[in-house]
């Protein structure tokens, strides 16, 4: 007998699929394995032993820095013309673009007649943040990237902690295009001591 598509969907599932402990198992199982070779692996490490065997480490970050690839997405920035002011048109692309609806721009006239307008303010915020890439997908003119290979800051007492203003943006491409990507990095590594001597 010749069974259709519409039998097989009409058919009840089995009493273990319904349960599903057939997977919970299986997690369980994988969990367990994952769990008991890091810790042997970790051991013999301590004893000096298995050293070209890799396990799973926590990188401390801050501290240590992990290396990324490229086309790695890190904390934005807002690309500058050459008079070294700020390449936005205000034209809310990227705020439009944004699924989190973290960009917030506030436009206004520009005072040279060959601009329409620029943004008097622009603002990110990085707690909404979902770092898709979208922003700067949509932007027509290049003005906001991706590419500084950091992270945003991680630490704070207050929402408005986490708000990067156009200021801030504009900065980052500062220090990225005279000093340089680690140059980025170590002053987000200053300013995480300062925060921390303080706390």
């Amino acid at each position: 007998m010749v069974r259709s598509f519409s039998d097989a969907a009409d058919a009840a599932p089995a009493l273990s699929e319904r349960l599903y402990l057939p997977q919970v198992l299986g997690g369980i199982a994988v969990t367990t394995r994952h769990f008991a070779r890091n810790l042997l692996l970790h051991t013999l490490h301590l004893f000096g032993l298995a050293r070209d065997r890799r396990a799973a480490v926590t990188v401390q970050y801050p501290e240590e820095r992990k290396v990324y690839p490229e086309g790695y997405r890190g904390a934005h920035r807002l690309t500058l013309k050459p008079d070294r002011s700020v390449r936005c048109t205000a034209c809310f692309l990227c705020a439009t673009a944004c699924p989190a609806k973290c960009i917030h721009i506030e436009a206004g006239e520009h005072p040279d007649a060959q601009t329409e307008k620029y943004p008097v303010r622009y603002e990110i915020d990085t707690l909404q943040c979902i770092y898709c890439g979208m922003c700067v997908e949509a932007c027509p003119c290049d003005a906001i990237r991706m590419d500084t290979f950091v992270h945003p800051r991680i630490w704070g007492y207050h929402r408005e902690d986490f708000v990067e203003t156009k200021q801030v943006l504009m900065e980052r491409s500062r220090v990225l295009e005279e000093r340089g990507r680690d140059a980025l990095m170590e002053d987000l590594l200053a300013a995480y001591r300062d925060a921390e001597a303080k706390a």
